[in-house]
């Protein structure tokens, strides 16, 4: 059985550093909307409160029952959560008279078993216009900042058993200089967890898992060479063998080699992958659209089709293999419902409505990072693991304006001598996301004593931890100076190179 942390999302932008706060304490945790029912198994031992964009006094601000919660298990409120909590209970919740946003200087007004390996003064990170002025009866103060009189308060021992906490501040948040250490004494000194939450744990679990919901069916899987869809049909392989099916397409805009090398690894783990060129079908129904979004949906619309003409020759396939990982989920049910569409997701979609098929998620509950150290636990090459994001797209949203094969081969050597330069000067595992794009523009260049008129190459990189948010990466110059020489000087039809310094927001990683 497996110990489980509950959170419950108020709408907090720092909702997923609170579960991946949790998660790097070594225990499991779920995010879920606070409307939804809490259903109080044995294996959850804890409950935190999010923060909030609301305003506990505004009159549609979200509400749960914390005095219920707490009689069951032990409560942690965080900034909008503790707000909740103090005023719920009969605490003085007001708007305050200056808001107070980034650092503060948290002092430690009473020992504590929440403030173990803690110093008494410790920078912490606020973001609230409200403020907690006075804790409800029963209730002590813990700590203060120069600015607010509550910045930490719990229930006082009693014979009923509620174990609350609330923080003003926000420990999930990397600012918080003991933050962490916050959570995980929450975790294992008031909720008595075990950090038993490992990627060996996690993969024994899933396996079995696996192995009780497929039975004796067979699974199809797409496959995209990346580090989920890898991940994801390792587990499932060492759940049934060879009933699972994958399938892995080249669309003609993977990066230079990607097709073979991704197979020749596939062989080499011992998945049963069939490996299906359709390079020219793909840049025949792409041929003439310049539109983002329409040649997405083409991308996404083909690929299904060759699947599922592929799928048909298999008998038997009961279910349908996907490497979804936890944002994914959690955007589907957020507090707010599902975020409007800037852009189509990058991964195909559309798969189990088109083929009526009982999905298998085994990542569905983890985060990128925790997907890459499952995969280091399965022994997948560390060359596959480490592999920065790439769309489902591919190349084609790298491509401004029309694709076709020409620009392709292109941007596919731009590409492959940017990757190869960064792992060269130790920079590939320090971004994010890296990769070149080509502008439809051409600009006038010298070479030798040729006049040219050549495409320009863009060249992004970013930093992030989860992709949601991002900022460019600041490369040496001598490295930007080297790759735009590599790239000019060995790319015939190129004769201009430019770096993105542009973050997310307001830019996205992609351009299109």
């Amino acid at each position: 059985m497996t110990e489980k942390i509950l959170i419950l999302d108020f709408g907090s932008q720092y909702t997923q550093l609170i579960a991946r706060a949790v998660r790097e304490a070594n225990v499991y945790c779920e995010i879920t909307p606070f409307n939804k029912p809490v259903s109080f198994s044995p294996e959850l031992k804890g409950i935190i409160l999010s923060g909030s964009p609301f305003s506990v006094n505004d009159a549609n601000a979200p509400v749960v029952d914390v005095d219920a919660l707490s009689k069951k298990l032990p409560v942690l409120g965080i900034c909008y959560g503790a707000q909740l909590t103090a005023r719920a209970l009969g605490g003085k919740v007001e708007k305050s008279e200056k808001r107070e946003y980034g650092r503060a200087t948290l002092k430690i007004k009473k020992d504590d078993t929440i403030w173990s390996g803690i110093s008494a003064e410790s920078q912490v990170w606020m973001s609230h216009g409200d403020s907690i002025l006075e804790t409800p009866a029963g209730f002590e103060l813990l700590g203060t900042t120069d600015s607010i009189p509550v910045a930490a308060f719990r229930k006082k021992s009693s014979n009923d058993g509620q174990v609350i906490y609330g923080l003003q501040f926000h420990p999930e948040v990397y600012h918080s200089t003991y933050g962490k250490k916050v959570i995980r004494n929450f975790l294992v000194e008031v909720c008595g967890c075990k950090q038993d939450w490992t990627p060996a744990h996690f993969i024994n679990d899933t396996v079995a898992a696996l192995k009780k919901q497929i039975g004796e069916r067979k699974v199809i899987m797409a496959l995209s060479g990346g580090v989920d869809s890898t991940v994801a049909a390792t587990l499932i392989h060492k759940a049934i063998g060879d009933r699972l099916f994958g399938i892995f397409v080249d669309n003609g805009v993977l990066r230079k080699d990607e097709f073979e090398q991704v197979l020749k690894t596939y062989n080499e783990v011992g998945l049963n992958v069939k490996g299906l060129n359709a390079r020219e079908h793909f840049y025949t129904k792409l041929a003439g659209k310049t539109n983002p979004e329409e040649k997405r949906k083409i991308i996404g619309k083909t690929f299904i089709e060759i699947f599922d003409e592929e799928a048909h020759k298999i008998e038997g396939i009961g279910l349908l293999g996907q490497g979804t990982i936890y944002p994914d989920v959690i955007e589907s049910v957020s507090v707010h419902g599902p975020s409007v569409t800037i852009k189509s997701h990058h991964n195909v979609g559309g798969l189990p409505d088109k083929m009526h098929l009982e999905l298998v998620e085994p990542l569905r509950f983890l985060f990128k990072d925790e997907v890459r150290k499952v995969g280091i636990e399965l022994g997948l090459p560390l060359s596959m693991i480490s592999r920065h994001p790439f769309p489902g797209p591919g190349l084609a949203i790298r491509i401004l304006g029309e694709i076709t094969e020409e620009k392709v081969r292109l941007l596919q050597e731009a590409d492959a001598l940017y990757v190869k330069a960064l792992q060269s000067f130790g920079l590939y595992d320090k971004v994010w996301q890296a990769g070149a794009i080509l502008l439809p523009v051409k600009s006038v260049g010298v070479m030798g004593d040729e006049r040219t008129y050549e495409y320009t190459i863009a060249l992004r990189a970013v930093t992030s931890v989860d992709g949601m948010t991002a900022d460019w990466a600041h490369l040496p110059y001598e490295f930007l100076a080297h790759i735009s020489n590599e790239i000019i000087n060995n790319v015939r039809g190129i004769n201009r190179v430019v770096y993105d310094i542009s973050s997310k927001p307001p830019a996205t990683i992609e351009w299109e």
